[in-house]
């Protein structure tokens, strides 16, 4: 293989580490429509990758980064010589666009860690667990960046089934709960008279919807952005079977977010929320943040028994008086309010600030946030609330 062939092929491995799927059969088309293509033109170049790599719309902002990256020119020669020569490490700057850090961990890949001067290298002889166990109980705030993107990865892999609890609706059905007039009526006058054969119905049966209040204030950015991931793992899984999930994030203001997290790929979904949410790692409002998705979004997202997830530390600026009449207001609307706090992997925890005090009256569920493990719990948590609906904390009440 020649080597402006080799180069292609290490493109589209680039692509694939970064998440775009490319096959070895994509591959060979891509180095033989290259060959086709030529070199002397960086536009029939890119034309010739793009024809045989993309397949879909949302894989293009990767594809155009990748190829910046990767064909970058080296102004040591011409075009042609540029081709043929060996791939070597971009200098990135901090991620501004969607996939940008995705990448970057692409193109280092297999390179190991650069070990600076002086530094030495410490080795962990522990073997009583595995690499993954140590990590799925890791505190997200004590994760460096490899760290968290392998627990990232691990959170998207969590199951996320919930279990299917009824309506209010009416379904049809062979053996039903009672018989169903309208349609009993209906199948008679079509017989035109005679015998009048009982239709019968049930109560519909579905999952839940989710709807998730999430607090991206400077003490829950690491949390919130870890959250998100599992609610866009999430949203993704539900969409496909035609459930809902709305996602709101709050600081001083309240964002509606379940448009943005709708993207396939998780960077732009994540860039798509920082962008409307202009308050990312400020202050915090609970109160005001709960006031407006009540008289704003209430009714339009919390029908069909709605299960509610509000991730927070509970330090809010509001007076508690606020907090706690919108907390009840929300906790009235919904089948299950489940409270995620990371404060919680504290075993000495206690419930002294006024906001935590205002919000603990009015939840079913109170559960920590701060490890892969709690995620798997609040999975396995979601799996049964909604047929329990109203009980714990709130009960207790």
């Amino acid at each position: 293989m020649s080597r402006l062939g080799a180069n292609v092929v290490h493109f589209a491995r680039l692509l694939r580490s970064a998440g775009v799927p490319v096959g070895p059969g994509q591959a060979l088309a891509a180095a033989r429509a290259v060959g086709l293509a030529g070199v002397d033109d960086k536009l029939a170049l890119r034309q010739a990758l793009f024809a045989t790599l993309v397949t879909r719309r949302a894989q293009m902002p990767l594809f155009d980064q990748a190829f910046e990256l990767f064909w970058r020119d080296p102004q040591m020669a011409g075009r042609a010589m540029a081709m043929l020569m060996p791939m070597q490490k971009p200098e990135m700057e901090p991620a501004k666009v969607a996939g940008a850090r995705r990448l970057a961990e692409a193109l280092n890949e297999g390179r190991g860690p650069q070990k600076e001067a002086g530094e030495q290298l410490e080795i962990d002889m522990t073997l009583t667990a595995s690499a993954d166990e140590v990590l799925r109980q890791k505190d997200f705030e004590q994760m460096n960046s490899a760290e968290l993107a392998d627990a990232r990865r691990m959170v998207e892999r969590l199951p996320l089934e919930i279990e299917a609890v009824e309506t209010r609706r009416w379904a049809a059905a062979v053996h039903g709960q009672r018989i169903d007039l309208r349609r009993t009526l209906r199948q008679s006058l079509r017989a035109g008279g005679g015998i009048i054969r009982l239709a019968e119905a049930r109560r519909r049966v579905q999952p839940p919807p989710i709807v998730a209040l999430c607090d991206i204030s400077g003490s829950m950015a690491k949390y919130a952005r870890v959250f998100l991931h599992f609610l866009h793992a999430l949203t993704e899984a539900r969409r496909r079977r035609g459930q809902r999930v709305s996602t709101f994030v709050f600081g001083t203001r309240l964002t509606n977010a379940t448009r943005a997290l709708k993207h396939r790929d998780i960077d732009e979904a994540l860039d798509a929320v920082g962008r409307d949410a202009g308050d990312w790692g400020g202050g915090t409002r609970i109160g005001t943040a709960l006031k407006d998705f009540n008289f704003r979004w209430s009714r339009r997202v919390l029908g069909q028994g709605a299960v509610v997830l509000l991730i927070t530390d509970g330090l809010d600026r509001d007076e508690a008086g606020v907090l706690g009449i919108e907390a009840e207001r929300l906790a009235r609307s919904c089948r299950t309010l489940i409270w995620l706090n990371p404060l919680l992997r504290y075993a000495q925890f206690q419930p002294r600030a006024s906001g935590i005090r205002a919000l603990l009256p009015h939840v079913d569920r109170f559960l920590p946030l701060y490890s892969v493990e709690t995620l798997a719990d609040l999975s396995r948590e979601l799996a049964s609330s909604g047929r329990r609906g109203h009980l714990g904390l709130r009960q207790a009440a």
